[in-house]
Parts: C-alpha cells; structure tokens; sequence
C-alpha cells in the first residue's frame, strides 16, 4: 500500500507535481495528496495544523515559516522562477500585450476577465497593482472574474461562454490547462518573476519521502520537465 504524502502546494507547481507522480509511486512508494492554491491559503493550511510533509511556496514565504519553525531548513531547494502571463481561450486570436498601452487594450477590449485571488495568491495580488498603474480597477471591476487559484481561473475560462475572455496569472497555470493558450508575458515594465522553492514540514510524517520529492521536483533530472511547465532557471 503506498504512503500518503500530505502536501501544501501553490498552484504555480501543480502539473509539475501532477507530472511526477507516477516516478514518485515508482521510487519512493509514495502518492502525492493534498491541496493546491494561492500561497496565502497554504500558509494559512499550515499554520491551522493540516498536515504537511511538503510545501511548496515562494521562496520569501518559506524563508518566513523555516524561521517559524513550521518548515525544516534541511532539504530546502529551489524549484526555478515564474513569470505572470496573459492567456486567452485556445482558438482565440492572440492580443497585442507587449507594451502598457497594448495591454490596457487588450483587458479594455475583454468581456470577462480571469483572474486568481487578488488577496492571497502571488500572481493575483501583482495584477491589482497592474490594473491600478493602468488605471483600469474601476473599468474593469464588473468583468473581473475571480477564483481561488490560477489554475481554476483558466479552467473556468476555457469553460466560459465570454466573446471576447482573457486570463492573467503565472504562466505555468496557463500551460498546465487544456483550452487556453499562453499569449505572452506581461510587458517588461510590469514584469513579475516569483521563486518558488520546496520544503519540509517541521513534523513531517513520511520525511524520506518528502525528500525524494523535493530531489525529484529541483534535480538535473527533471530539468526538462521544469521547463516544459513554465519554470526557468
């Protein structure tokens, strides 16, 4: 019977998990459970007591909860970086979005816009501060479509019925849906590139496991794997 292990994983690192969970079966007897969504929420989960053998976060919240005594600094690794992108529904024409003015168009034009938590995930917090330096949050507050996670947010638009949708969240949601299609990072002067990182919990249940995880999740091996979901180095 394989281990449970109890993870708490922002949704940026969901189809890297999902990628790598029939290897971890394989290697380490284990099958990965758990939740996945904004940072904010797993760092809440944690520190409610929900079991954790391994959390995957940014590195500055980590940094936050190893200091806590929540996490184990032994085992620590870095995952790679993530951008924010836009996205629209596969088949949709693709926007200009390379410059502040083209992306105010661009949202400007969107009957509904997609989008995570604007409080407590990374990807979502970072697009309110673009929305008030375009001067577009009153514009745009109707359409705005909100969810949990940016993996939620792309699924429901690739659902949607909207003429005219666009997404904006981390470009590895965006890659790890079916139906929508990665337009283009933000512009450079909006850019966001978060660090994610994995850690073990303080009172892990499965510890070797967690950290053939982590071996699996950051190593030269799976550098592939990494960059086909969106994370660079």
């Amino acid at each position: 019977m394989p281990i449970e292990l109890n993870l708490l994983c922002a949704g940026a690192a969901q189809g890297l998990v999902g990628s790598l969970a029939p290897r971890l079966l394989s290697q380490a007897g284990a099958i990965p459970v758990g939740r996945f969504g904004a940072v904010g929420a797993m760092k809440e989960a944690l520190l409610a007591g929900e079991p954790c053998d391994v959390m995957v976060s940014t590195v500055s919240m980590l940094d936050e909860l190893v200091a806590q005594g929540r996490l184990r600094e032994t085992g620590r690794a870095a995952i790679g970086r993530v951008r924010t992108a836009v996205a629209v529904r596969r088949g949709m024409p693709r926007p200009d979005v390379s410059t502040p003015e083209a992306l105010a168009a661009a949202l400007g034009a969107a009957d509904a816009v997609y989008c995570p938590d604007l409080e407590r995930s990374t990807a979502g917090q970072h697009f309110r501060s673009v929305l008030a330096r375009l001067g577009l949050e009153d514009v745009l507050g109707p359409r705005l479509r909100m969810f949990p996670n940016g993996a939620t947010a792309m699924r429901e638009m690739a659902a949607s019925d909207a003429a005219r949708p666009i997404g904006c969240t981390q470009a590895t949601e965006i890659l790890y849906t079916d139906g929508v299609t990665l337009v283009a990072m933000l512009p450079p002067r909006f850019e966001l590139a978060t660090v994610y990182a994995a850690a073990i919990g303080a009172h892990a249940a499965h510890p070797e496991a967690a950290a053939r995880l982590i071996e699996m999740l950051t190593g030269p091996g799976t550098a592939a794997l990494r960059a086909d979901a969106g994370f660079e180095n």
